[in-house]
């Protein structure tokens, strides 16, 4: 009986939460150590799935580093990053497409769409979504940043039920194809969107005084707190190009960005659906 009750309780908690959320738009940036465990990548996936069954229109952005090293590897070639961003030269272009729009985009769909068709998968090139071009100057660079996205695609996707999801490589006008952060991605489309959240699940607790100490997780910030904090070099490394991420988007926007970590079970639903929440939030 006491489990019946608290299993009333807790859906009485989230009602408000539905009634507020259903029917609005937010982006899930999905990638990192969640997505190495098969029983991880179903939870989490459990949980988009949930969000969808509750009316939160959905678009899920993936990137896959760990499964693009595996096979870089199983052909010889050595991964290589440069302040944090991967070295892709054509050769290694080659693999994290079909790594990524291949492999990790349609086994994602598999799964959620196992009971069900709930999702259909692209990448930044099909329908054009993602226009393209080189992030630098440096001759066989394939790191690319996004120019435009183009919603028709999405929104069509969206206002038949479904869920889009997304793998960060796209092309230019020319048809050159480039490896885009995903962080990046997911930033650019909720922008684009107008989205309710941003929501990044990473492989940290998300932003906190002490990177050693996850008891200083610090739970919301406006964006000049954040700015202030990059100053302080208290956010720093590669939590850098993840907040200015947040940042651009608020800017242009999205109501809140969260920072969440994704090897926690149902952190999107905790992030979400409670007042607590687990993660960092970042507002204007």
């Amino acid at each position: 009986m006491l489990d019946f009750v608290k299993s009333v309780q807790d859906l009485v908690n989230i009602l408000p939460f539905i009634r507020k959320y259903s029917g609005k738009v937010m982006v899930i940036k999905y990638g990192g150590a969640a997505m190495i465990s098969e029983d991880l990548k179903r939870k989490v996936l459990d949980d988009v799935l949930f969000l969808y069954s509750i009316g939160i229109k959905l678009v899920l952005i993936h990137g896959g580093g760990p499964v693009i090293d595996q096979w870089l590897n199983k052909c010889g070639i050595k991964p290589q990053f440069r302040d944090g961003i991967r070295v892709t030269d054509a050769e290694t272009m080659e693999i994290v497409e079909m790594v990524l729009a291949g492999k990790v985009n349609k086994n994602l769909v598999a799964l959620l769409n196992k009971s069900h068709s709930y999702s259909i998968g692209l990448s930044g090139k099909d329908g054009n979504l993602i226009n393209a071009s080189s992030l630098s100057d440096v001759e066989n660079d394939l790191v690319g940043k996004v120019n435009s996205v183009k919603i028709d695609v999405l929104n069509l996707l969206l206002n038949s039920s479904y869920i889009p999801v997304v793998a960060s490589v796209a092309a230019d006008v020319n048809g050159q194809s480039y490896n885009i952060n995903a962080d990046t991605v997911a930033g650019a489309i909720a922008k684009s969107l107008n989205a309710e959240k941003l929501i990044l699940l990473t492989d940290t607790p998300g932003i906190m005084y002490n990177v050693s100490d996850k008891n200083t997780l610090i739970k919301s910030l406006t964006i000049d707190q954040a700015n202030c904090l990059i100053k302080k070099r208290v956010i720093s490394g590669g939590m850098i190009p993840k907040v200015d991420c947040c940042i651009d988007a608020l800017q242009l926007g999205v109501k809140s960005a969260h920072i969440i970590d994704g090897r926690i079970e149902h952190s999107l639903l905790l992030e979400i659906l409670t007042l607590d929440r687990i993660g960092s939030m970042l507002m204007l």
